[in-house]
């Protein structure tokens, strides 16, 4: 099959799961919060991925205050920023992220500012100048805020911006938004992407002199 191409004028990034493999810090601590809960673990990492954690935990015990969950939540934020061990690069994020430098681009997370410092550094990922963290949105992913506060900080249409995505609500926030989505890994493969890819290695980005920004995506082996 050839190569899947993708064009647009800035590309909006997640980082967990999709720049940043942390699945290690995310089980470990929501285990522990679900435990203290009563809740199954297993039940709880089925929706902990994409939302603000005060998101999750409302949609996991809906009848509690929303003060509760948002105190809990700053408790969350900071075990899981003093917690970096297991956070790796998704393959090719490295290459993807150097590749991308000088073209419009940034990162929207679900994660405040002092946790995406901490994952990307970890990593060893460039932070990008521009990025929507969860201190800047009003409302969580699925919501589209954070893609469409994205793309006007960097001056286009949101149908000009491809977002770049591995979980459920964020592929939802992204369609809201009125994107295009590549998903990235597995959580990603049964939401029906715009195109889907394992990891960022078969990847190719490239500028064209009109300005354009265009994903050249191998096919999968």
């Amino acid at each position: 099959m050839p190569a899947t191409v993708l064009e647009a004028r800035a590309l909006l990034l997640d980082m967990d799961g999709t720049l940043v493999n942390s699945d290690a810090v995310v089980e470990r601590c929501w285990r522990r919060w679900a435990a203290a809960q009563g809740l199954d673990p297993e039940a709880t990492l089925k929706v902990v991925h994409g939302r603000q954690g005060y998101a999750t935990m409302a949609a996991l015990l809906p009848d509690r205050p929303m003060e509760q969950n948002y105190a809990e939540n700053r408790v969350m934020l900071a075990e899981e920023t003093a917690d970096t061990d297991g956070v790796v690069p998704i393959g090719g994020a490295t290459a993807f992220m150097a590749s991308i430098a000088g073209l419009p681009h940034a990162l929207v997370t679900s994660a405040d500012e002092a946790l995406a410092q901490a994952r990307m550094t970890a990593a060893a990922l460039p932070m990008p100048k521009t990025r929507v963290t969860a201190e800047m949105v009003g409302a969580s992913k699925p919501d589209p805020e954070g893609f469409l506060k994205g793309a006007a900080e960097l001056g286009f249409e949101p149908a000009d911006c491809i977002v770049f995505e591995d979980s459920e609500a964020g592929i939802m926030a992204g369609r809201a938004a009125g994107m295009r989505v590549v998903g990235v890994g597995p959580r990603a493969a049964a939401l029906s992407p715009d195109a889907h890819v394992e990891d960022l290695t078969r990847l190719r980005v490239e500028q064209g002199a009109d300005g354009a920004v265009r994903l050249h995506i191998a096919a999968a082996r």
